[in-house]
């Protein structure tokens, strides 16, 4: 079997196995794995942004907002029905990132992470500011009348379950293609040497520009996708931590790996979920664990797997 071959099995197999655990997760763990399909494809997202451009953004939370307030706002105020609502909030993911891109991306390094988080920043105290609308750091919560797509009740556990499963089979599987077309590998050329690749003729900043675009939009498709299946758009999503978040997901399961996000992602929930039911002080346990994972696994589980096991692991 080729390698190109093995890695489509390989991230097949994972989606495959996803819908298995559809039929035998008792409920709380069937809740639990809805949420994280959702959260690792916003970290997919980042992946392609971080882990294949080399460019470390601060302010993804920005995007990941863009899209829930843009399907949410769409339903409360608009009368949207559930597909354009979703549709608005990839065009708002999708314009936000762009417009952010074309400033951000006249700076490099840790002018582009001030940058990004500036511009994050400043779009959860617009939500703040307008808060008539927005209900502040309150949010406002979507009805279940207003959660049924193509005559399909989101509300329903397991219709939730296989949407989330849809949404990360496709940015997987996505990503899974970028990478092994020749834009995805000039992608990671920038990352690797950007000089390098302007002498050999590419557009740099179009390709970073367009890695942006196509990162916050998945994104965004993320962010509106968790307010429709679980009935809730908030502020503390636009906030400082759903920055860090994406990343901390990324490095943990190996930046630049198309599994790693959700491995990072998978990781991360259950270690603090697990450490939280022990005691209250369930961060220092986490904290302790990631510096241990970083001390003896630097580049990520699927990192180190990839270094270790299978050179060739996408």
């Amino acid at each position: 079997m080729s390698g190109g071959a093995r890695a489509f099995a390989l991230h097949g197999g994972l989606i495959v196995l996803l819908f298995v655990l559809q039929f035998v997760l008792p409920a709380y763990h069937h809740g639990n794995l809805a949420r994280i399909m959702v959260l690792a494809s916003y970290a997919v997202g980042y992946n392609i942004l971080f882990g294949y451009t080399g460019l470390l953004s601060l302010g993804h939370a920005l995007f990941f907002a863009a899209g829930m307030y843009g399907m949410g706002l769409g339903i409360q105020h608009l009368g949207l029905t559930p597909a354009p609502a979703l549709l608005l909030g990839l065009v708002a993911g999708a314009v936000v990132s762009g417009g952010l891109a074309l400033l951000a991306l006249r700076t490099t390094g840790v002018a582009f992470m001030i940058v990004t988080l500036m511009f994050a920043q400043a779009g959860y105290l617009t939500i703040l500011y307008f808060g008539e609308y927005t209900r502040g750091d309150e949010g406002f919560v979507i009805q279940q009348a207003q959660r049924v797509l193509w005559g399909i009740d989101l509300s329903d556990a397991g219709n939730r379950y296989f949407a989330a499963l849809i949404l990360f089979g496709t940015c997987l599987m996505a990503s899974l293609w970028l990478v092994r077309v020749p834009f995805g590998k000039v992608l990671v050329a920038i990352r690797e040497n950007e000089e390098r690749v302007r002498m050999l003729g590419y557009d740099i900043f179009v390709h970073k520009l367009a890695a942006m675009i196509i990162s916050g939009t998945i994104a965004a498709a993320a962010g509106a996708s968790y307010g429709l299946l679980f009935g809730y758009a908030g502020a503390s999503f636009a906030s400082v931590q759903y920055s860090i978040f994406p990343l901390l997901w990324v490095l943990l399961g190996g930046a630049g790996t198309v599994l790693g996000p959700f491995i990072g992602t998978l990781f991360m929930f259950y270690l603090i979920d697990l450490s939280s039911g022990v005691t209250t002080a369930y961060m220092l346990i986490a904290g302790v664990a990631l510096v241990l994972l970083t001390l003896f696994a630097p580049q990520g589980l699927m990192g180190e797997l990839r270094r270790r096991v299978w050179r060739g692991l996408p």
